[in-house]
C-alpha cells in the first residue's frame, strides 16, 4: 500500500471511487421510507473536481491517496484555516475493501496536517464504519437533523436588515467565522459563493450563502440575526426546500424549518474535537 499527496491526475479518479462508496454507505443505510440511493449528476461530479482541485491548491499536505495493486484505494482531503481550525473535506475508501486498515492509515496521515490546529471538525454520513473510524480517532459525534420540503409561502417572514452581499463584505464573514467556529473561511469564500448567493446581516452580525434548494452555510452571531437569515434563505429557494447539518445546538433552525412546513428528518453527524457544535451555524458538508 502506496499512500502518498494526491496530485491533478487523481482528481477525476477519486471523484468516481468517492461516488461509489456513498452511494454503497447510502445504499446500506437506507431505511425503507427514504427515496433510493442517487449517483452524483454530472453537473454535481464537476463541481466536486473543482473544489478538490480547489484544496489541492491551497492544502496540498492535507490531500492524500493510497494506490494498491488494482489502483486508487482510497483517498483523504483535508485543510487548515489560520492555524487554528482543522477539518476533514472528503474521506473515502474503494468499496470491497473498507475495514482493513486502509482508511484508518489515510485519516491518521490527514490529521497529522493539522496536529498542531486547536480544532478539528468532519462532516459524516450514516456510514457504521466511518463513524466507528472517526470516534476512534478522538472526535465527538453530534446527529444532525435535515429539514425538507416545499416551502408554505404564505409562511414566509419579511427579513428586515438583510442585504445582498459583495467582496467588500469579506471582513464580516471573516469576523463571524472566527467569533463561532474559531477559524475564518478565508479563500474557501470563493468556493461558497459558487453555490449561492452571498446575504448579509446589516447590524454585521451573520451571513448565509443562499443556494436555489436552502442554505449553503450560515453563520451568526446571535440567534435572532440566524433566523432572520434563514428566512431568507427560504425566501430565494426554488422547488423543494433542504435545510441540512442541524445540530442539537441550533434548534432555532428547527424552529423556522417547522414555521415554514418543512418536514424533519435524520441525516449524518457532525464531529469536533477541542470544540463545542458551532451555534448558531449551519455548517457546509465539505467546507466546514
Amino acid at each position: 500500500m502506496d499512500i502518498r499527496p494526491m496530485q491533478p491526475e487523481d482528481v477525476p479518479l477519486a471523484e468516481r471511487l468517492s461516488d461509489d462508496a456513498f452511494h454503497e454507505a447510502a445504499t446500506l443505510s437506507r431505511r425503507a421510507c427514504d427515496p433510493p440511493a442517487q449517483r452524483r449528476t454530472a453537473s454535481r461530479s464537476a463541481n466536486w473536481i473543482t473544489r478538490t482541485e480547489g484544496f489541492l491548491t491551497t492544502d496540498p499536505e492535507g490531500c492524500l491517496v493510497a494506490y494498491d495493486s488494482e489502483g486508487l484505494a482510497g483517498f483523504a482531503t483535508s485543510a487548515r484555516r489560520e492555524d487554528a481550525l482543522w477539518f476533514l473535506c472528503t474521506f473515502a475508501v474503494r468499496p470491497g475493501i473498507q475495514g482493513i486498515g486502509i482508511g484508518k492509515r489515510l485519516l491518521h496521515a490527514a490529521m497529522a496536517y493539522g496536529s498542531d490546529c486547536p480544532r478539528w471538525m468532519l462532516s459524516a454520513s450514516d456510514d457504521p464504519k466511518a463513524l466507528r473510524r472517526y470516534r476512534l480517532a478522538g472526535f465527538d459525534l453530534h446527529p444532525q437533523l435535515v429539514l425538507h420540503g416545499d416551502v408554505d409561502r404564505s409562511s414566509l417572514v419579511a427579513a428586515p436588515r438583510v442585504r445582498d452581499g459583495a467582496a467588500a463584505d469579506h471582513d464580516l464573514l471573516d469576523e463571524v467565522d472566527r467569533a463561532i467556529r474559531g477559524a475564518a473561511h478565508g479563500l474557501d469564500h470563493q468556493m461558497l459563493s459558487a453555490m449561492g448567493t452571498l446575504v448579509v446581516d446589516t447590524g454585521r452580525k451573520g451571513y448565509a450563502y443562499a443556494g436555489g434548494s436552502g442554505p449553503a452555510l450560515l453563520a451568526a452571531l446571535d440567534e435572532e440575526t440566524a433566523t432572520r437569515l434563514l428566512w431568507e434563505c427560504l425566501a430565494r429557494t426554488e422547488g423543494t426546500a433542504t435545510v441540512a447539518h442541524v445540530t442539537g445546538a441550533n434548534q432555532w433552525a428547527v424552529d423556522v424549518g417547522l414555521a415554514a412546513g418543512l418536514r424533519i428528518g435524520t441525516e449524518g453527524f457532525l464531529g469536533v474535537r477541542g470544540m463545542a457544535p458551532p451555534s448558531p451555524y449551519l455548517h457546509n458538508g465539505a467546507l466546514l
